[in-house]
């Protein structure tokens, strides 16, 4: 399903997906096909739906035009961080 079709059936909405297809340029994802697994009503719980996503799981609103992610790379130590007092 493209974006464009579910911001139709789903308008002003919160809904909850997985992408099927996407491609990159530069730092940013932009999703070109996607699985509606639900529509959210609630914002709050749409916020919570988002913080526990994984894995091509994304939950945005339809009011976006265009569906697309920002990649992060974390940058890190590996192993323990100590504290100093």
């Amino acid at each position: 399903m493209q974006w464009e079709e579910v911001r139709k059936i789903y308008p002003d909405q919160y809904v909850k997906l997985q992408i099927l297809a996407s491609h990159i340029e530069g730092n940013t994802k932009f999703v070109d096909e996607v699985a509606l697994i639900r529509a959210i009503q609630d914002p709050k719980e749409a916020t919570k739906e988002l913080l526990k996503s994984k894995d091509g799981v994304i939950v945005s609103h339809t009011a976006n035009d265009e569906l697309k992610v920002e990649i992060r790379t974390l940058r890190g130590l590996r192993g323990v961080v100590q504290h100093e007092n």
